[in-house]
């Protein structure tokens, strides 16, 4: 059985990659992953927050205007309690590459191009087999335009990948109003990869406090549809490799995102929830679902699903839309179902 696939010109030995997330900021974590079978690692983000802070500029952006609003400051973190500086980061993937053998991905959290660059050179330079660029953005201003918004990730792509050799992949997330176009863009300014999709944490609002909360909720496999049906909708026709998060909890999520054209699928949320051990089960639960569908190889799979090679391609579209909602019906008993 031939599980392996190829991510941004790097050959893996099966397509289950850990995503950015806390558990890889433990070195023990990272060998537990490639013990339990995952065939690279994507490290958690730096934050372009904290690239700031090493040059002493933070402390200047977040206490400007502070007179005016005095709970600005509540809303970040304390410089100490980050995960790690700029340095730790660089020195941690250092170690991680020192104790595996899996490729291991650098990732870089923020919204301008500024730093990014020299910590993308220093992330290529501690040994990363690549980057992935989580470009978080929330477009609040009423004079900013969608277009405007466009541009600034094209730039800032633009600008990283011509700073270093190393393989880079954009975390995409869901809002864009022409999801085709731009990826066609981001692979113009030079993406190798597109990891669909980013998700974007939403506040909550404690009505006893009266005060705006963070609140962290873990994925379930529904949320795997949306970057499925986006990367079946770009396979064939953006010439970029393609990863799906978001909803990569089971065997069979990984191969419906197989199926429908991604190289390697990520998961967070189930080895958070249920152990970095997970990763071997459902690596097993593949193997025997694909001996029973005599597939021979994960390369046999990749796009057989996406709107290039189904029989119906407009699944993906309105038809489908229309069916599901003329799909529903009472049963016998009037319940809804």
């Amino acid at each position: 059985m031939d599980l392996t696939t190829t991510y941004m010109g790097m050959t893996l030995k099966n397509p289950l990659v850990p995503s950015a997330s806390p558990l890889s900021e433990d070195i023990n974590n990272i060998r537990k992953m490639e013990d339990a079978g995952a065939s690279a690692v994507v490290m958690y983000s730096l934050f372009e927050e904290q690239i700031i802070g090493e040059s002493e500029q933070l402390d200047h952006f977040l206490s400007y205007g502070e007179e005016s609003f005095a709970e600005a400051l509540t809303y970040f973190p304390e410089a100490e309690s980050y995960n790690v500086g700029p340095d730790g980061y660089l020195e941690l993937i250092r170690q991680a590459k020192a104790a595996v053998d899996i490729p291991v991905i650098g990732s870089l959290n923020g919204v301008s191009s500024g730093g990014w660059i020299e910590y993308a050179q220093k992330i290529e330079q501690a040994g990363a087999n690549g980057l992935e660029l989580n470009i978080y953005y929330i477009p609040t201003s009423i004079k900013m335009t969608g277009s405007e918004v466009e541009q600034m990730y094209v730039d800032i792509v633009k600008d990283v990948k011509s700073s270093i050799s190393i393989p880079v992949a954009v975390k995409l997330n869901p809002y864009f109003s022409a999801t085709v176009n731009m990826a066609q863009r981001l692979a113009e300014a030079g993406a190798d990869a597109l990891v669909l999709f980013n998700r974007f944490y939403q506040p909550d609002l404690d009505l006893e406090r009266l005060e705006v909360v963070p609140n962290l909720v873990l994925s379930n496999s529904n949320e795997l549809r949306l970057p499925l049906r986006w990367v079946a909708i770009l396979y064939g026709r953006v010439p970029v490799d393609f990863a799906i998060t978001s909803g990569v909890h089971t065997y069979l999520d990984v191969l419906k995102g197989l199926m429908a054209g991604a190289r390697v699928t990520m998961m967070t949320s189930e080895l958070l929830r249920n152990g970095i051990e997970r990763i071997g089960v459902i690596l097993d639960e593949m193997r025997e679902w694909m001996d029973e569908g005599e597939y021979d190889s994960v390369a046999q799979m990749q796009g057989s699903m996406s709107q290039k090679n189904v029989a119906e391609p407009a699944a993906f579209e309105r038809a489908n839309y229309m069916k599901v909602l003329h799909s529903w019906k009472p049963d016998p008993a009037g319940q809804m179902r």
